[in-house]
């Protein structure tokens, strides 16, 4: 007797893969950790806590699953329990603050070389479209919230658009801190102003595939609020 071959046996069925479904600790984390970074932690000098018992209460879990994400938060540098009284949002120091603007700008860069390398015309143009309802009549300078998210847009599409999960995972951590930092410095000195120049500058090399200049216009800029955190940082790290 012979047994059928696999493709014998079932010659109609069609599967497909399929992801599993992250599991509660990974849920939660990643709810917080987004939480966290739309938090405005260097807004103020105040702290910045979280208390479990309302994380619970707000997500509709018990305690546990909130305590495995913290924890995970906690070895990462985010967060740190206090006995007694909760959990404290971690700010950088301006030294850890600038280290890592300069990490992003190495980073950033060479994702704007990959980007002009590999993307597409049509995939480029997404990052033009984000700029384009600024204008004389609509300065950044005048609308600094609606220029800070697009300028963080700006950044994190940059780094999706060259399809590097590991160029991605890197940047986030990184991201939540600078992205505090960008929101905050934006709207000081008309940096906007010149911010939306560097970004069109950074978008027209990336349209003509000038990988070169992409790559160091981008990384310039960066650097540019490195140097600027590193003059005018009053308030920031008090």
């Amino acid at each position: 007797m012979r047994w059928p071959l696999a493709d014998e046996a079932t010659p109609n069925l069609v599967l497909e893969p399929f992801a599993a479904e992250p599991n509660f600790k990974t849920r939660i984390y990643g709810a917080l950790k987004q939480a966290i970074a739309n938090m405005d932690i260097y807004g103020t000098a105040e702290d910045k806590w979280l208390d479990e018992r309302q994380l619970a209460d707000r997500l509709g879990v018990s305690r546990t699953p909130i305590r495995e994400a913290i924890a995970m938060l906690e070895q990462q540098g985010f967060v740190k329990s206090i006995p007694r009284r909760g959990i404290m949002v971690l700010r950088k120091t301006k030294r850890e603050v600038i280290e890592m603007i300069q990490v992003w700008a190495a980073l950033e860069g060479m994702a704007a070389r990959l980007v002009s390398l590999n993307a597409s015309g049509k995939e480029i143009a997404r990052l033009r479209k984000l700029f384009e309802d600024f204008d004389e009549g609509h300065k950044p300078a005048d609308y600094p919230g609606e220029y800070s998210e697009a300028n963080l847009q700006f950044h994190q599409t940059l780094i999706q658009m060259t399809g590097s999960s590991i160029l991605r995972e890197t940047t986030e951590n990184i991201l939540l801190h600078v992205r505090g930092i960008r929101k905050i410095t934006i709207g000081r000195d008309d940096r906007a102003s010149q911010s939306i120049k560097d970004h069109l500058a950074i978008i027209t090399a990336l349209e003509t595939r000038d990988t070169e200049l992409a790559e160091k216009l981008c990384r310039d800029h960066t650097l540019g609020l490195a140097a600027y955190v590193e003059k005018h940082s009053e308030g920031i790290f008090d």
